[in-house]
């Protein structure tokens, strides 16, 4: 359209221009065809050509005229710090490390606040591992930027990672000095506790709930020192929490985890007590949740029949909508029939074991079947202690016993409770008959130990000498099950079948704890007062170790052992000590030798003479700090540690050092009196 055809259509004036000709153009344009022309008009965007770099000369113009890029787009605008940031990636993607660095250093000087920069400085120093420069940048962030929590997060993160801990809490500490929000304290009590530092822990949540005193933060402190077990501190939590916010700001989310606290440990007048308490203090707008708590706390342990009928008819209703949604939940079931119990309904009750022992676990595995077994016992107790239906309990015990897949695994309390049940009802060869079959089954530790008690009740000897005997064939390793056959055998005064049996025991290969059975083999024979047999013993030990111990423990026999003779029993005690030293000695037993010396000692000062005692003396060792080496590692060379040594005077290798070490005590003490000397004077 030609502009000269345009008509003037408006005409100066003041106000909003009027409209002469209201008649359609001639030519009408639409926004699509705006458009559709621009697009047409528009000129392809010229790429540029791509570059193959060939020597060293090529490289070097390239960089130059890049940086010469870089520079003047800086040079036009400063402030952009987006130009800033892709240099400095340009320069790191070039290895021109130190470039870089100043190519952040200058972007830092026109903005020393920016976020960004000092991510990216940082994150490039981490790429390229060097760690002190990081640490230098986040000080550098963290105290001109001490609310960017960000730059704390990832500091304490390098510092972990690196296994500094001790520097990661040293932050940490420094950050919490600005009191920063909820989740800078939990990342901080979370570092504690993955180290076991329970007690920094407890500190910290001190702290947190004074700085930030809402309910939630009680409420995981309180749950943290539940998890301790430390329930008298979780009472004074919540009373310091109640305090602390005062009726202002009370919740009522801190009195019903109170008083369900309370439930949790059966202090149901406690926690009726903090109910009507936090209802007299709270306004009904704000204890909604509270009066529902509270009507549900009385429905379950309340004492009036109407409330109880109310109670059980919710409850079901909501354990069979649980149920439908996970039929193999074993723990509501087990409260569903504690329900019902409480209840009083026998075929109710019957009716709702019934359905929880239909639900077998899915798969053949112990761990899933731990809990399911409880059911079956619940529902054998309750036939039993309740309903006294005996004949149905039997076949509670014997279905289940039928269920259970022996050959992978089975419960061994499953067979002794339904052996005990027999025995109940005076019917001793049914129970034998359980436990036997049960052994020949699955024979197990706790089957066998709890035959042979059933057996010891009915004083039936030779039962748990065959018991025994069948014990020791299928585990012949268990110094239990030989201290426990030696120990009947010496109850019944039969010492050489006892003595027998601890030869048996201490002659067998591969012993789970043979040093309880060796002490017991020696008591036993010590306390028959067979004093040439425990030393025998005692002799036939050292020969299989020569602990410390066992040494000491002998020249304690030799000196307690009565054979009328005071100074030929001290002389014997004495014999033992000097060939344990000589043993020690020998071996190179720093730290056992210092403890025999230590006993050697005692012994020497309760009963020998005091020459004796200074011979004893004169072998103690000087303890002496020296530095060995632990690793070499790169970056920081070779890492020493201090640790302390012993140096026996009677030591021929190490006479040298030790004369050497006389010579400098000798000559510190002299330069101490000179100085002492100097200054009176």
């Amino acid at each position: 359209m030609d502009p000269a055809q345009v008509p003037n259509l408006y005409k100066q004036q003041r106000g909003p221009p009027k409209i002469k000709n209201k008649n359609p153009a001639p030519i009408q344009i639409t926004a699509e065809q705006i458009l559709r022309e621009a697009k047409e008009r528009q000129e392809a965007a010229k790429k540029a050509p791509r570059q193959k770099i060939s020597d060293l000369e090529e490289l070097s113009e390239y960089r130059l005229r890049k940086r010469k890029e870089f520079e003047d787009t800086i040079r036009r605008n400063r402030l952009n710090i987006g130009s800033w940031l892709k240099y400095a990636a340009w320069e790191e993607s070039q290895k021109e490390l130190n470039r870089a660095r100043s190519v952040y250093e200058r972007a830092l000087d026109v903005d020393s606040r920016n976020v960004t920069l000092f991510i990216k400085y940082t994150e490039m120093e981490m790429k390229g591992r060097n760690v002190n420069h990081a640490r230098n940048l986040f000080d550098r962030a963290v105290t001109l930027l001490p609310r960017v929590d960000q730059f704390w997060y990832k500091y304490t993160y390098m510092e972990e990672m690196l296994g500094n801990v001790a520097s990661a809490r040293q932050i940490f500490e420094r950050w919490m000095q600005w009191e920063p929000d909820e989740s800078a304290w939990n990342s901080y009590i979370k570092m504690e506790k993955r180290y076991d530092e329970i007690d920094r822990a407890r500190a910290i949540y001190e702290r947190f709930v004074n700085v930030h005193p809402e309910p939630k933060n009680w409420l995981k402190w309180i749950k943290f020192e539940e998890e301790q077990h430390n329930l008298e501190k979780c009472r004074e939590i919540f009373s310091h929490a109640i305090e602390t916010l005062g009726d202002d700001h009370m919740d009522q989310k801190i009195f019903i985890a109170f008083a369900k606290f309370e439930t949790r440990l059966k202090e149901f007048e406690r926690a009726r007590v903090i109910y009507k308490y936090a209802l007299e203090k709270l306004p009904r707008s704000k204890s909604e949740s509270l009066y529902n708590a509270y009507t549900q706390f009385e429905k379950q342990y309340g004492d009036k029949d109407g409330i109880e009928d109310v109670v059980v008819g919710k409850r079901r209703a909501q354990y069979e909508e649980e149920l439908k949604t996970n039929p193999k939940n074993y723990d509501i079931w087990f409260d569903y029939a504690r329900l019902e119990e409480n209840a009083g309904d026998s075929e109710k009750v019957r009716e709702i074991y019934e359905r929880a022992i239909a639900q077998m676990p899915p798969t053949q595995e112990k761990r899933f079947w731990r809990r399911y077994i409880y059911l079956w016992i619940y529902y054998a107790l309750y036939e039993e202690l309740e309903a006294m239906d005996y004949e149905r309990t039997r076949q509670i015990y014997q279905e289940c016993i039928k269920l259970i897949p022996h050959k992978k695994f089975t419960f061994a309390k499953i067979w002794l409770l339904y052996a005990q049940f027999e025995v109940r009802q005076l019917d001793l060869q049914a129970a034998r008959k359980t436990l036997g079959h049960a052994i020949g089954l699955c024979p197990k530790d706790k089957l066998f130990k709890g035959y042979i008690e059933l057996e010891l009740q009915l004083r039936e000897f030779d039962r748990c000498r065959i018991l025994y005997t069948k014990y020791l064939e299928h585990n012949p390793a268990n110094c239990y099950a030989w201290i426990k056959f030696a120990e009947l055998e010496r109850m019944l005064g039969d010492y050489d079948r006892c003595r027998a049996i601890f030869e048996l025991g201490v002659e067998q290969p591969i012993l789970d704890m043979p040093e309880l059975l060796w002490k017991a083999y020696i008591d036993f024979e010590f306390s028959e007062e067979e004093f040439n047999k425990t030393r025998l013993l005692y002799e036939r030990l050292l020969e299989k170790t020569g602990h410390v111990k066992v040494w000491i423990s002998f020249a304690q026999f030799e000196l307690n052992a009565d054979e009328g003779d005071r100074e030929a029993a001290i002389e014997r005690a004495r014999n033992v000590f000097e060939k344990a030293y000589d043993n020690m000695k020998e071996k190179e037993l720093k730290e056992e030798r210092v403890l025999l010396l230590e006993s050697w000692k005692e012994f020497e000062s309760n009963n020998g003479t005091q020459e004796m005692l200074s011979a004893v003396d004169a072998k103690m060792p000087k303890v002496v700090k020296k530095r060995r080496k632990v690793e070499e590692t790169e970056g920081q060379g070779v890492v020493w540690e201090e640790y302390f040594d012993y140096i026996f005077p009677d030591d021929q290798a190490q006479q040298p050092n030790f004369k050497l070490l006389a010579i400098a005590h000798a000559w510190r003490s002299q330069q101490n009196e000179l100085q002492n000397q100097s200054s009176s004077s």
